[in-house]
């Protein structure tokens, strides 16, 4: 991930971004958990339906700049993992990619990067959504492997600009929702 310096850096890096995430969660197809593959159909369908979006606004407001192109990866290739293996490392993998998507969000919202509204609504809309993901993935972390934290997630109470309020399963705060 590299700094959020515009809006159209933010659509052309979230584009590759959101590919890399569908293409990695279509392999919870072969999870043998029910919740693994409801989250990897959800990834997919949420992820494919905002590529268009970010497409469209990318042709409609910068049709003279560069295609969107991967920059980094952070997905591992998880064709050869099954069971448990997949769901773990699709865990493991998948927490901080979505801490990326919301930090360059987060990026574009506080340094006031957004040209256009639809950008600014469609940046919180990524941000909160995907840190209730971000909760979801840590709490079956805990639930099936006994994991409290990942190395790129540090033990901290928060994160800076998140969404005011209690974030269940957020590093110092409980794993689950209250009752």
């Amino acid at each position: 991930m590299y700094p959020i310096t515009s809006e159209y850096d933010y659509l052309a890096q979230m584009v590759p971004h959101h590919e890399e995430a569908v293409t990695a969660a279509r392999q919870l197809q072969r999870s043998e958990r029910p919740d693994m593959r409801r989250l990897g159909q959800s990834i997919v369908t949420t992820q494919t339906a905002e590529i268009g979006r970010m497409r469209g606004w990318l042709e409609q407001w910068y049709p003279r700049s560069p295609a969107p192109s991967p920059s980094v990866t952070t997905m591992p290739d998880l064709s050869g993992l099954s069971g448990d293996q997949l769901d773990r490392t699709f865990l493991q993998y998948m927490i901080p990619h979505h801490m990326m998507a919301i930090m360059m969000s987060q990026q574009v919202l506080m340094h006031g990067e957004a040209e256009h509204a639809e950008v600014a609504g469609f940046a919180r809309t990524v941000r909160d959504d995907q840190w209730a993901e971000v909760r979801l993935m840590r709490r079956y972390l805990v639930q099936w492997f006994g994991q409290q934290g990942t190395p790129c997630f540090p033990e901290a109470p928060g994160m800076p600009g998140m969404p005011p309020g209690r974030h269940p399963g957020a590093p110092g705060q409980p794993t689950a929702e209250p009752s």
